[in-house]
């Protein structure tokens, strides 16, 4: 692997009726194009731009993404977690979760699992780079820039028209285009969920102490303060926020930041001796009502974005693409129509329903961690010591957040 991506993209325009266009060429819909390519499907990935280069010299990303063991099965599949391992990934081993009311801690060891690590802290960019990367040799059609404006059904596929007057022809069509997804709305997909009405300030930070390869995570009452170990012996930091307080934090000076963040750790790491910039995105809870329509099927965050507290955004998204694909390859392979609504049903019923319970999930936790009545907060306290103490279940938590 070299030490950069981002080469010139491909226009070919290629004619006919492709197997599959994804829309959205984010980490999700790049190893679903991938994928499917792999698979065996012509394909194409259409996207406003293609992502920025990487390169080992530049500065570590502000947006990382634990990846799960499940991540990293389906990304050697597709033959590039071995690049992205070796150019800039940060394994962890260990996890501590502690609650700042009552003290209650659960701890995760990947030993415990019989595994080497629990997973790996990686750069958003660094994934998504070398997933266009593998592209071409894939033979995937990359349409860039390419904005669709309309969708049509016909009998037999879908048709995209795209703003510089292209059309494309697909018997399925895989909609990956983010939380905000043009293409979910255009074919009337409504969603539910809640906004947060908070912000996860991010940010890299060096401490006194060392992070011991190790995920610190602390309930606060405003929200989860996670310290995520990098390679470089820094942590990133996920700091989950009201609205106002993170514009707060993002104002302060260097010197404010680093009191108020060693504070909220209960300097767990010790003090903060240096920040890098920092940043902020905001925090919802979206849900599609229906993961399919048609000849179309929602992927990733354009089916569900979720609270960032456990980190299986991302996770969620991969385990979507690894379903799409065996669910496709099987209808073909049992020579049926792979994009009959029948088929896509079959995807979506099982994906929605093990997305729904996550994110819920992800929402109940959120929840509890928000009690602040005496009683409520000895209850929560009580609870996780148990579950601590009761190896079966907690191993249970543990493969499960793995996706095994």
């Amino acid at each position: 692997m070299t030490d950069g991506f981002g080469g010139p993209t491909s226009r070919r325009r290629g004619s006919g009726v492709l197997d599959v266009a994804v829309v959205g060429g984010g980490m999700v819909g790049a190893a679903a194009a991938l994928a499917l390519a792999r698979a065996g499907f012509s394909v194409a990935l259409v996207d406003a731009r293609e992502p920025a280069s990487w390169a080992a010299a530049d500065e570590v990303d502000l947006r990382v993404v634990g990846l799960a063991p499940s991540s990293i099965v389906l990304l050697d599949e597709l033959g590039v977690w071995n690049a992205i391992r070796t150019a800039r990934a940060s394994a962890y081993d260990r996890m501590v979760v502690w609650d700042a009311e009552n003290g209650a801690t659960i701890r995760f060891d990947a030993a415990d699992e019989g595994r080497d690590v629990l997973g790996y802290i990686v750069e958003n960019g660094l994934v998504q780079a070398t997933l266009w990367h593998a592209l071409d040799d894939a033979g995937v059609r990359r349409i860039v820039p390419g904005e669709v404006v309309a969708y049509a059904m016909r009998e037999d596929r879908a048709q995209l028209d795209l703003a510089d007057g292209q059309v494309v022809s697909a018997r399925l069509v895989v909609a990956a285009d983010g939380a905000a997804s043009p293409l979910r709305e255009m074919v009337g997909i409504g969603t539910h969920g809640r906004d947060y009405a908070q912000r996860a300030v991010v940010a890299h930070v060096s401490t006194a102490r060392p992070h011991e390869r190790t995920a610190w995570q602390r309930f606060l009452p405003s929200g989860p303060l996670a310290f995520l170990p990098l390679d470089d012996g820094r942590s990133s930091i996920v700091w989950s926020l009201p609205d106002a307080e993170a514009k707060r934090m993002l104002a302060l000076d260097d010197d404010a930041f680093r009191d108020a963040l060693g504070v909220a750790s209960d300097f767990r790491l010790g003090p903060i001796l240096s920040v890098s910039r920092r940043a902020a995105f905001p925090l919802r809870l979206k849900l599609a009502d229906r993961y399919e329509v048609g000849r179309l099927v929602l992927l990733g965050d354009a089916a569900h974005a979720v609270h960032p507290l456990a980190g299986q955004g991302v996770n969620l998204g991969l385990r979507d693409v690894a379903e799409l694909r065996a669910t496709l390859v099987d209808a073909r392979a049992s020579g049926r129509d792979f994009a009959a609504t029948h088929v896509l049903r079959r995807y979506a019923r099982r994906r929605r329903s093990a997305d729904g319970l996550d994110a819920w999930s992800f929402d109940a936790l959120a929840r509890v961690y928000g009690w602040r009545a005496a009683p409520l907060v000895a209850a929560r306290g009580a609870g996780v010591r148990l579950l601590d103490a009761f190896g079966p279940l907690k191993r249970r938590l543990a493969r499960h957040a793995a996706g095994l």
